[in-house]
């Protein structure tokens, strides 16, 4: 006799293995997330403050305590409400405000700030935040590489994303880069979906992240041309009989795209708490909005900023930050290949995304390419998705001039990295035998990054020779942010160094000494905007310490601007970090410590002691007198103490270095010189 047959019994069985596989899946992303945490925590708990860091941390804080938003209108404040949250409820002394030009403010009391209290456990609770946005981030393009291209693609996604050297670097410290990029590519992702099911649960999706990504940062408002680019490409592709017309689809589009400007607008002005004005009442913005406004140089920014000010379209504290960032380019430096260019290079962005890939994801991005150009890759919408938002952020950062970190381009790793892992998990389903081509990629990709551990700021890939090579070819934020000062404290007392000099990167807006470094500090060109105390003689005798970011010298300028060019051929003690030298022996640094009397003499002018300010001017002119900076503090000195004929002397002498030594990055001092000298008649 048979026995009878469970009607049910395949159901079960099927939902049964369904419920397993979903199961293993989750299980898969646990821990590879758990593994992308751990990576982060450990890296910023060895590193010191960053470069930018400090004055994110104190804006967010008074954002939380007054509702400032003019202390660092430089970002918008998504970013600082998450990182700021952990120490909200803090009990910490707070320096008081002294209404100067908002940057120095901003940056002189976000230092004051963090190293009045407890720094570390600010940076590692406010770092923890910020790391946040990076496992969202991941989790996200796991789903979203998932749902394009299949759960295998997804895993690719993740374990790429895991051991991504940019991400690591960047995933868990007190900046904007990695909000903007989990929020840009969620807008995108959201859009996708709605694209391919139209309804208003999706489209309200797409309208919060799009507002979410306007307020991680400035350049959330490349949403906007990205959907509408997409948008066309949706509607100009082959249909079939059944699909909307294009008539309807594009009147759907162009209503559902309005509709997620003016979501994605309130939900920027709920950041700001629906005010207009960047600060709380009675405390004024320095410059004011129209007075800072005047700096831009292209009539259609201050024409279209103005406009929005004027009718209070966004925020100020938006459009305030918006016009610091259209300025920012057009004076800003750049050090690529080992050479100093005092304007922005178009290559430096695809140049430094080379650099910066690992060869084993460089190589998976290839072979996508190839599928895609010979249409075996398929997917055309999921392409579209994954390659326009990247290409269009690629060809407008090539266009800014703001030349200072691959980490700007954070976003065009994370959608490249779903495209190259919807092309892996092809390659696979066309022959398995891919599989192990695949893997061996992912593992290279792996191990590439590993190597580098924990350092990942300096991570270059093997073809331009690794970490070790970072800082010869860019500098800033790729190689050197300020981030060596506990490896750095360690190394001085092994060797037992009580006596040192430190020209230091990242002076001014990093108290070394918080981290036990014993230095005295060199001249460079941030601690001399913000006043650090500094005594250097003629001559000194090591070690000597110098930051990568200040031995290019790509902000004061190459050669005979530079007051460490010697160094540069010298071979370090040490490099500790890939980007911070050591260098042992007696060296004459006379245009350094030529700096240090006219940082000096600048000091003695603001407390009315002319006299005194004459005598260190001139010691500078003594020791340096090739030197704009040294000719115009004397020319100011000796106007201030009414000897107008020396005074002319000295400006003419300062304008005719400009004119002869370096000129090209000497033109904006050029200008002020001609300007004082015509004044004087």
């Amino acid at each position: 006799m048979h026995a009878l047959k469970n009607p049910f019994g395949d159901s079960a069985d099927q939902s049964e293995r369904t419920r397993r596989s979903c199961a293993l899946v989750a299980l898969g992303v646990v821990i590879l997330l758990l593994i992308l945490h751990l990576q982060l925590g450990h890296v910023v708990k060895r590193e010191s403050q960053t470069w930018d860091e400090a004055i994110h941390i104190f804006a967010g804080y008074e954002m939380w305590r007054t509702g400032d938003f003019g202390l660092n209108p430089e970002h918008p404040p998504l970013a600082k409400w998450v990182d700021m949250a952990p120490i909200r409820n803090m009990s910490l002394k707070v320096p008081p405000l002294q209404n100067r030009y908002f940057k120095t403010e901003s940056y002189t009391d976000g230092r004051d700030f963090v190293y009045g209290n407890n720094a570390n456990v600010i940076l590692w609770r406010t770092r923890m935040a910020a790391s946040l946005f990076t496992l969202l981030l991941a989790l996200i393009v796991f789903l979203a590489t998932k749902e394009m291209f299949g759960t295998g693609a997804g895993f690719i996604a993740l374990t790429m994303l895991t051991f991504e050297p940019m991400l690591l670097a960047h995933g868990a410290v007190v900046t904007t880069d990695a909000c903007l990029s989990c929020f840009m590519f969620a807008t995108m992702y959201a859009f996708y979906r709605y694209e391919k099911v139209p309804t208003v649960r999706r489209l309200l999706v797409v309208g919060l992240a799009a507002g979410f990504a306007l307020g991680a940062k400035h350049t959330g408002i490349l949403i906007f041309p990205m959907m509408g680019l997409l948008a066309v490409t949706e509607v100009i592709r082959p249909r079939d009989a059944q699909s909307t017309s294009r008539a309807k689809q594009t009147g759907q589009l162009a209503l559902a795209l309005a509709f997620v400007v003016v979501m994605s607008c309130v939900i920027l002005w709920s950041f700001y708490g629906f005010r207009y004005a960047a600060r709380p009442l009675g405390i004024a913005l320095n410059p004011t909005m129209s007075d800072f406004m005047q700096g831009l140089k292209r009539p259609m920014d201050l024409w279209a900023i103005s406009l929005m000010a004027r009718w209070h379209i966004l925020p100020e504290a938006y459009l305030y930050g918006l016009t610091d960032i259209r300025m920012l380019g057009d004076w800003s430096s750049t050090f690529i290949f080992g050479k100093v260019y005092p304007h922005g290079v178009w290559y430096y962005f695809p140049a430094a995304f080379l650099i910066k890939s690992t060869l084993g994801f460089l190589i998976l991005l290839i072979a996508t390419k190839v599928l895609i150009v010979t249409g075996k890759m398929g997917r055309w919408r999921e392409v579209l998705f994954l390659t326009i938002p990247p290409g269009l952020y690629m060809i407008i950062a090539m266009g800014s001039g703001l030349n200072i970190g691959a980490r700007h381009i954070l976003m065009v790793w994370i959608f490249l990295t779903a495209l190259a892992a919807g092309g892996a998990w092809k390659l696979i389903q066309m022959d398995r035998r891919w599989s192990y081509v695949v893997a061996a990629l992912v593992l290279f990709h792996i191990v590439s990054s590993a190597r580098v551990f924990p350092t990942y700021m300096a991570y270059s890939n093997e073809l331009v020779g690794g970490p070790s090579h970072t800082y010869m070819l860019l500098n800033d934020s790729n190689a050197d942010w300020g981030q060596q000062l506990r490896t750095t404290s360690k190394y001085l007392a092994q060797r037992g160094v009580k006596d040192c000099w430190f020209a230091y990167f990242a002076a001014g807006v990093v108290k070394p000494e918080y981290y036990g470094i014993p230095c005295k500090p060199l001249p460079t060109i941030v601690g001399m905007w913000l006043d650090v105390p500094n005594d250097v003689p003629a001559a000194i005798d090591g070690p000597v310490l110098i930051s990568s970011g200040t031995l290019t010298s790509y902000e004061l300028g190459p050669g005979r601007l530079n007051p460490y060019d010697q160094f540069l051929k010298l071979k370090p003690t040490v490099v500790i970090e890939h980007g911070l030298m050591v260098y042992d022996g007696h060296f004459d640094l006379p245009m350094a410590s030529a700096f240090s009397h006219t940082q000096r003499a600048s000091e003695l002018m603001r407390a009315k002691d002319v006299e005194g300010a004459v005598a260190e001017a001139k010691k500078a002119a003594e020791l340096y007198p090739d030197s704009v900076r040294v000719q115009a503090t004397l020319g100011e000195a000796l106007l201030a103490a009414q000897q107008p004929a020396e005074a002319r002397a000295a400006f003419e002498k300062g304008l005719q270095v400009a004119k002869t030594v370096e000129p090209e990055f000497q033109l904006g001092q050029a200008a002020e010189l001609e300007a004082r000298l015509a004044g004087m008649k």
